[in-house]
């Protein structure tokens, strides 16, 4: 028994090494790590019923951006010649922040505010900011929708008045914003209200040349009129 048992021990060693060997160099990924990184459950890639043999695209897009991540990790090791252990790495949690597709708020506002109207941008920042506010995942300073404004402003002037109010909600002291608000009322024409949206911007922050400007040109372009 013994004569015939220790060539199969040493059978299946030998087997088990190479495994062992590929698992050293990729190692199993942390499931509930990259769940949480993406802010999602396991169902989100695990969609079809255990055995169903049905496709689950989301499970395959999954590993290819694993694999993904290998490769920077081994490229950001080579570029700055340090060791993984000293090296920055990049893991699901660097792009995602706690969302399946990571997207700059400012790209999100300014698509729903091209197709869908300001009046669904709005309502869109709202739940964004009430579900991810103090979270990594969105920007929600003040500049993100002064730039979207400023963007949508020439096309959507109404949308981006919309904006900057929504702004202004919750940063009434952002000279930036009332500024912003101005240009917004230029592009409809309605210089009064952008007179008073620059002269706010002033009195706010007095070192902001560049709306005490505007507002100089703006009452010599009515005064003119």
């Amino acid at each position: 028994m013994k004569t015939t048992r220790i060539p199969l021990i040493a059978a299946l060693l030998c087997m088990a090494a190479p495994f062992a060997a590929g698992q050293a160099q990729q190692p199993l990924p942390n499931m509930q790590a990259i769940a949480e990184a993406l802010g999602v459950t396991c169902e989100y890639c695990h969609s079809a019923a255990r055995g169903s043999g049905l496709p689950e695209p989301r499970k395959d897009i999954a590993r290819q951006m694993l694999t993904m991540t290998r490769e920077l990790n081994a490229r950001v090791e080579a570029a700055t010649a340090k060791p993984a252990g000293q090296a920055v790495r990049v893991d699901c949690i660097t792009c995602h922040r706690g969302v399946p597709i990571p997207r700059q708020l400012a790209d999100i506002m300014w698509q729903t505010t091209m197709q869908q109207g300001g009046a669904a941008a709005v309502a869109q920042y709202r739940d964004l900011r009430t579900r991810f506010h103090g979270r990594a995942s969105y920007d929600f300073g003040e500049n993100t929708l002064i730039a979207v404004s400023q963007r949508v402003a020439n096309a959507k002037p109404d949308d981006a008045i919309a904006l900057m109010k929504l702004n202004l909600e919750f940063f009434p002291s952002s000279s930036a914003s009332w500024a912003a608000l101005a240009f917004a009322y230029t592009r409809k024409v309605d210089d009064t209200s952008a007179i008073a949206a620059l002269e706010k911007a002033v009195e706010l922050d007095p070192g902001n040349n560049v709306a005490r400007g505007q507002l100089e040109q703006l009452k010599s372009y009515q005064r003119r009129k």
